[in-house]
C-alpha cells in the first residue's frame, strides 16, 4: 500500500482482521514520508507486518524508477525508526530454508545451524566434521519478505507498463478493472521478474499487448485453489486472499485506480495447503 494513502487503503482490508491503531497510522505516515525524502525514492509502500515472539516487524519498501528492480526493503520495531535489510542472496536463501518456527522479534538474534561434512582423512578414510553456521534474524527476515513477494505479490492487469527501455513503471492510463474482470484470476499478474508466460497457449499469446502482458497471471498457480476471490460491500471491493501465505490480502476497487496489498502474518508458509483443498 502506498504510504500517502495508507490511512484510507488499510480500511479496505479491515474485514480480514488487518488493523492499525491510530498511533501506528500516524507514525507510519510521518516516518515513511521522511524515509522517502531521505533516500530520494519515487515512492514508498507499506508492505505489512511480520509478528515475532517478543516484538513485531513493520516492513516498508522504497522504489525507484524501475519499480521491479529498483527496490529496497526496510524494517521497524516502533513505526518510527527504519533500518535497511540486507539483500536476499541465493546463498542466504539456502541457509535460511533450514530454519523453522516463528521469528524471535530481535533483529540481532542468531540462529545456529550445524552442518556435518565429510573431509578426507588419513589412509584414504573420510572423517566427519561439524561446522556451526550462524544466521541473523535480520537475514532470515530479508529472505522471507523476498519469498513472499515472489510467490504472492500481485497487481491488476494494466496497472504497470513495460517501456521500450525495459523499465517497468506505473501506467498513468490505468483506470481499473471492470467488475466482471475483477472476479477473474487471469486479470491479476505476479509482480516478479521470474513470472513465466510459458503456461499460456498460442491463441492467448496472439492477443497479448507486449507492453501490458509481460508478466504471468495467477490462474495457473500450483496448487490449484491457492487463491480466494471475494467481493465485499456488494461488488464495490474485490478482495483476493492467498491461502499459501495466510495473511496476504490484496484489494481492488473496480473501475478505479485504487488497489493495494499487505501482509500481516507470522512469516511461515502454509505447508498444509495441499491437504486443505
Amino acid at each position: 500500500m502506498e504510504s500517502e494513502t495508507l490511512h484510507l487503503d488499510i480500511d479496505y482490508v479491515g474485514s480480514s482482521g488487518i488493523l492499525l491503531s491510530i498511533e501506528q497510522k500516524t507514525s507510519l505516515q510521518n516516518s515513511l514520508l521522511i524515509l522517502k525524502h531521505q533516500n530520494k525514492f519515487k515512492k514508498v509502500v507499506f508492505w505489512g507486518k511480520i509478528t515475532g515472539c517478543s516484538k513485531d516487524y513493520f516492513i516498508a519498501q522504497g522504489v525507484g524508477n524501475d519499480e521491479m528492480k529498483d527496490k529496497k526493503t526496510f524494517y521497524s520495531l516502533d513505526c518510527n525508526k527504519w533500518a535497511l535489510l540486507p539483500i536476499a542472496t541465493d546463498e542466504l536463501k539456502i541457509l535460511c530454508s533450514r530454519i523453522k518456527g516463528r521469528f524471535a522479534g530481535d533483529p540481532s538474534y542468531e540462529y545456529e545451524h550445524v552442518e556435518i561434512r565429510k573431509v578426507p582423512g588419513e589412509n584414504g578414510e573420510e572423517n566427519e566434521e561439524e561446522t556451526t553456521i550462524a544466521i541473523r534474524e535480520e537475514e532470515r527476515l530479508a529472505v522471507t519478505i523476498d519469498t513472499i513477494d515472489r510467490d504472492v505479490k500481485i497487481v491488476p492487469r494494466g496497472a504497470y507498463v513495460k517501456l521500450p527501455t525495459g523499465e517497468i513503471q506505473s501506467n498513468p492510463s490505468f483506470g481499473g478493472l471492470s467488475t466482471s474482470n475483477a472476479a477473474k484470476l487471469t486479470s491479476y499478474f505476479h509482480f516478479d521478474k521470474s513470472a513465466s508466460l510459458n503456461k499460456r497457449n498460442i491463441i492467448q499469446k496472439a492477443t497479448f499487448d507486449k507492453s501490458l502482458d509481460f508478466l504471468g497471471d495467477i490462474s495457473g498457480d500450483v496448487p490449484k485453489g491457492s487463491w480466494s476471490v471475494q467481493f465485499e460491500r456488494g461488488d464495490a471491493v474485490a478482495t483476493i486472499r492467498s491461502l499459501l501465505w495466510i495473511g496476504s490480502i490484496f484489494f481492488h476497487v473496480p473501475n478505479s485506480r485504487q488497489y493495494g496489498q499487505v501482509y500481516f502474518g507470522n512469516g511461515e508458509m502454509n505447508l498444509d495447503l495441499p491437504f486443505m483443498l
